[in-house]
């Protein structure tokens, strides 16, 4: 007697295995980008009551040394705690990377199974990184700027290096200011902190960006376009 399941009925189990582990990615990545938004907010929160704390510092020591000490030390935790956080949200989204590309595996899946539902899908069922850019709508042949300076000012890291940089510059201010310098030298010393400290975030956000996937080896990959 044969064991053997019928072919509509593999199907059904097949789409079934399929869906369920569609819809725990699906899942997975909610918490990724509840993580990313929770960091976001911590940092946040410590930079803003550091930032009120410095205020009634200032009231009752009228910005003498008493302050730049205690700001200085403040706005170092603040400063770490910010590069702590992009460092973070860049290997979540490394994760989220994966991720989707779980999904797009799924996807090819899904029309190997049923391939006259692919007119249906407007996202990629390719694993590697044109086929994950178009799931996440960020495909790069409309978007030239993916992946430059100039796009990883609009993403979330980028957004919060900036605003990590700026704290950086207020530190080497402050620091520029306890020895006494001029006003001419303080804006100097602290636009060229921030000028290095947004660089160097800016520039690990894209060596973040370039690698990812390499341990995601493509199964299939977007096919060529012909040209005619």
């Amino acid at each position: 007697m044969s064991t053997e399941l019928p072919p509509q009925r593999r199907d059904s189990e097949a789409v079934q295995i399929l869906a369920t582990e569609h819809w725990s990615l699906l899942a997975t990545r909610a918490l990724t980008y509840q993580e990313s938004l929770g960091r976001v907010s911590m940092f946040m929160s410590i930079l803003s009551g550091s930032v009120i704390a410095l205020a009634l510092i200032a009231q009752a020591d009228h910005f003498g040394r008493t302050f730049i000490v205690v700001a200085i030390f403040m706005l170092t935790v603040v400063f770490f705690t910010g590069v702590a956080t992009i460092r973070r949200l860049m290997m979540l989204n490394r994760d989220d990377f994966k991720w989707v590309i779980g999904m797009n595996r799924l996807r090819h899946a899904y029309l190997g199974l049923h391939p006259e539902l692919e007119p249906n899908f407007v996202t990629s069922p390719h694993d590697d990184l044109p086929g994950a850019l178009q799931t996440l709508g960020l495909d790069p042949v409309s978007a030239p700027m993916l992946g430059t300076v100039f796009h990883g000012f609009v993403t979330l890291p980028g957004m919060l290096g900036v605003i990590v940089a700026s704290v950086g510059g207020a530190i080497a201010g402050l620091a520029t200011a306890g020895f006494g310098a001029p006003v001419y030298a303080v804006l100097l010393v602290g636009g060229l902190a921030f000028a290095v400290s947004l660089g160097g975030i800016l520039r690990s956000a894209n060596r973040s960006f370039r690698r990812y996937g390499p341990d995601v080896e493509p199964r299939f990959p977007t096919p060529p376009k012909s040209s005619t």
